[in-house]
């Protein structure tokens, strides 16, 4: 017997039409709103499987600076990967729902890990409140609040907090970047995280010198243990 689609699809189907949800890499037309790359873009990407692995390339990166359980990022960052222009659609587009999406998929991996599964809540990398108007949203909390939904714990977004302005760590090398962080971040609610494992997350990793210095703060709480999550690593 025929199916006959209901108002909801029908419509659903005309919105498409009228406005299409497009790919964030090439333009092209998305299989589904679920995914925020189309299929041939989606091929080119290269994901991670550290989520895995206990030591990986992104524990390393941060090995003797601070103490994590673990850590992993979803895909790789190259110059070629849909990723890159995904994480620019992210930060300078206003493009929200893609650290969502991106934050639900890799969610799913990291419940679904050993590694991970003893998580309590997830902690976004906080922005400066000014950076954060300017911009009008913090796409390392849209992350992580896709984490937290797929992973079922709560996403504690004024938990850390930025006290100063930094300019971008972008075009900084790795000690520039460590001296424009240290002492800009602070724990505001500590009886909050107490005694729990907490995800770090934030959007990509380069040098670490920010998710080592919040790192540090979150530590200081007592009983806190940490691990971290990025929606990816930058090749070095």
């Amino acid at each position: 017997m025929k199916t006959i689609p209901s108002l909801r699809q029908l419509w659903a189907g005309f919105a498409h039409l009228l406005y299409p949800d497009l790919c964030v890499a090439c333009g092209g037309d998305l299989p589904s709103s679920t995914t925020c790359f189309c299929l041939r873009c989606r091929a080119k990407l290269t994901p991670s499987d550290m989520y895995r692995v206990q030591e990986n390339e992104f524990v390393d990166r941060l090995w003797g600076r601070v103490n994590l359980v673990s850590g992993a990022a979803a895909y790789y960052f190259t110059r070629e990967s849909p990723i890159r222009m995904a994480v620019h659609h992210l930060k300078y587009k206003n493009k929200p729902d893609i650290g969502l999406m991106i934050g639900r998929e890799f969610g799913q991996k990291l419940k679904g890990s050993s590694l991970f599964n003893t998580i309590e809540a997830v902690v976004p990398v906080p922005l400066h409140p000014r950076k954060e108007r300017l911009r009008g949203y913090n796409q390392s909390t849209v992350f992580a609040q896709g984490l937290a939904e797929a992973m079922d714990v709560p996403m504690l977004g004024k938990v850390l907090e930025r006290r100063a302005f930094t300019q971008t760590q972008t075009a900084k090398k790795r000690m520039e970047r460590f001296q424009n962080v240290g002492e800009v971040f602070a724990v505001v609610k500590p009886q909050a995280i107490a005694g729990k494992h907490l995800l770090l997350a934030d959007d990509v990793l380069t040098t670490g010198a920010t998710l080592e210095v919040c790192g540090q703060v979150l530590l200081d709480v007592p009983g806190t243990k940490l691990s971290c999550a990025t929606i990816a690593i930058a090749s070095r």
